[in-house]
């Protein structure tokens, strides 16, 4: 069993990313630049941006966190999309999700022009990736797809398997794992009303798991010599930790891995490369390298 350590993987991305930055500017390029805007104090998304604007130095990215609390109406919150939208300075943008319930997400998805649109949600990337045409892809999918190529795991041909089927995640995975140019698998989506779920995961090459339930993946679902990735990152009580709760994910770990030819750690495996491939949709947004 090799353990896929998505922190080390993100850690050498972010220097190589770095790297390139500098001899961007050093040609006389413009730093990339990119803007997030956070509404509310979750704690889960103050942690998220926080994260993102580490990412952005380590990266020697230009970055701006615009703050608003949750009592922002729809359509200033609109209003401020449409001065990042107009700003050449600002080479990419995020709006952290979620938003209060008195802001439709959809409106404001799309509201983001969809050249700038570095978390790759508006319907015109959605669909650009769904036909294979070069776009913003999702972080998540996007780091999932990097591990698989740095680890050297073979996907051409395989059966995945992907629980989950959201658009952040399980949705747009199985569109890619499908195409030729990225998984080339044979792919199911599973979710909560599939049947025989136990017969489709023990049948699968390559299980990624995406459906938010903790230890939801146990020992007799896989099959001996398949790769596993965990992408689920729920928060449970634990009375030893400071925080008073750790990240699960939705693989029941111990029981699993002495199955797997590779499995991802829960924290540790695709949380930081969702983080880094924001970076990397970000230097692709500063030389224009999709959209003009």
């Amino acid at each position: 069993m090799q353990l896929i350590d998505g922190k080390a993987t993100a850690a050498q991305i972010k220097a190589e990313i770095a790297e390139e930055v500098q001899k961007i500017v050093a040609a006389g390029g413009k730093r990339p630049h990119l803007a997030a805007i956070l509404v509310g104090h979750d704690g889960g998304s103050e942690t998220y941006v926080r994260n993102k604007v580490l990412a952005c130095e380590a990266c020697g990215f230009k970055s701006t966190l615009l703050r608003f609390e949750d009592t922002i109406s729809e359509t200033e919150l609109l209003n401020e999309v449409d001065k990042l939208n107009k700003d050449e300075d600002v080479d990419g943008f995020i709006v952290q999700l979620p938003l209060p319930k008195h802001i439709s997400e959809q409106k404001v998805i799309e509201a983001i022009d969809y050249r700038k649109d570095v978390d790759g949600f508006h319907p015109i990337n959605v669909g650009r990736m769904a036909i294979g045409l070069p776009c913003y892809i999702s972080a998540t999918p996007k780091g999932i797809l990097e591990l698989l190529r740095r680890y050297n795991i073979e996907t051409s041909g395989k059966k995945c398997v992907i629980l989950g089927r959201s658009n952040i995640v399980g949705k747009p995975m199985a569109q890619l794992m499908m195409q030729k140019q990225y998984g080339d698998a044979t792919v199911t989506v599973c979710h909560s009303r599939s049947r025989d779920l136990k017969k489709e995961c023990r049948e699968a090459d390559i299980i990624i798991a995406a459906i938010g339930q903790p230890d939801f993946v146990t020992a007799d679902m896989v099959k001996d010599g398949v790769t596993v990735i965990d992408v689920g990152t729920t928060r449970v009580p634990d009375a030893t930790k400071k925080s008073g709760f750790r990240l699960n994910g939705d693989v029941k770990f111990d029981e699993v891995a002495p199955k797997c030819a590779y499995i991802t750690p829960v924290p540790g495996g695709v949380g930081p490369m969702t983080i880094c491939m924001l970076m990397k949709n970000t230097l692709s947004a500063g030389k224009k390298e999709f959209y003009q």
